[in-house]
């Protein structure tokens, strides 16, 4: 099981810099281990994602739900990820901050209707409240091919990119480490 809690903890580290966790997740009696990279969707990591789409099985783009600027910066995620990663990989959209939703300036018909166009998972989380969090997870999982099941290959990866901040230049910092739990 997915510790959602434990994902929420370490969520506004994420935020300020590039971040590392691992997580482990059984589903359908198979262990798969997500090695997950958090950009928080910061221009200055962009052309170090290569290395990232290499080896990565899956990859989580979000969008911000309340933000329509975000929903363009992820088309762009999505059309550089499909250039440069690799043509099997796992492909979820999640538009997050779905517990706001008198804020809310992309219908959820939109990033479902552009999923189905990009051949992507999609769902709506909330990362305050952790609402589908485990399920975009279960959902990848339940996608992968049979051989990412049992173990990736060395230096293989899940990566995870979180919303466009706001502000031009969004949050500053920078490194990481394995912030997340085990």
């Amino acid at each position: 099981m997915l510790h959602v809690h434990v994902f929420i903890k370490h969520y506004m580290y994420l935020y300020s810099r590039a971040s590392f966790m691992s997580k482990s997740l059984t589903v359908d009696n198979s262990t798969i281990k997500f090695q997950i990279w958090d950009t928080a969707g910061q221009e200055r990591y962009r052309s170090l994602l290569p290395m990232y789409y290499r080896n990565a099985a899956a990859a989580i783009v979000v969008y911000d739900i309340t933000n329509e600027g975000s929903f363009t910066v992820l088309q762009d995620w999505i059309a550089e990820l499909h250039r440069l990663g690799p043509s099997n990989i796992v492909l979820a959209i999640a538009g997050n901050k779905c517990d706001l939703e008198d804020k809310r300036e992309i219908p959820a018909e939109q990033g479902q209707t552009y999923a189905s166009e990009v051949n992507a998972i999609f769902g709506e989380t909330s990362a305050l409240t952790a609402r589908n969090v485990e399920e975009m997870f279960i959902e990848i999982t339940r996608k992968l091919p049979p051989d990412c099941l049992t173990s990736l290959p060395a230096g293989a990866s899940l990566l995870r990119q979180t919303d466009t901040p706001r502000a031009k230049g969004g949050c500053c910092g920078g490194g990481g480490g394995d912030k997340g739990p085990s």
